[in-house]
């Protein structure tokens, strides 16, 4: 997802579909809350020209530009991994840019930013870096 996001905003496009999942949703309910998007909905599936249908619902993201047409999001990074998870305490939760970009964590308490997991006082596994 975050791929896409990346490469849909390299090419300035308008809006770029993902394959829907709850965490997936979660995220991009954020990337909207933060303002680093212009929209967020979900499509159900429908046949395309060849009358085929795709079984899976999928996530419309509506990019956000700039008035000059320069990208809100300059940069977008996956940080715990399948292979190596990053996880961190409630007191260590990392502060993206000095505070202008936004860490997104998934804890106890659901998928929240990092600003919001400090003032909440939970700790839990970083997703993803925006900026």
């Amino acid at each position: 997802m975050l791929t896409r996001i990346r490469n849909a905003t390299l090419a300035h496009h308008t809006r770029v579909d993902v394959p829907a999942s709850t965490l997936k949703l979660e995220i991009a309910k954020i990337l909207e809350q933060e303002g680093y998007v212009q929209g967020v909905r979900v499509v159900d599936p429908k046949p395309d020209d060849r009358g085929v249908v795709v079984p899976q619902k999928t996530i419309r993201i509506t990019l956000k530009y700039g008035p000059r047409g320069e990208r809100v999001i300059t940069g977008i990074e996956r940080v715990s991994r399948p292979g190596r998870r990053v996880y961190f305490g409630r007191e260590d939760v990392p502060a993206v840019l000095g505070g202008l970009g936004t860490a997104i964590l998934t804890t106890s308490r659901g998928v929240m930013t990092g600003r919001e997991a400090r003032r909440e006082g939970v700790g839990g596994e970083v997703l993803c870096n925006v900026w």
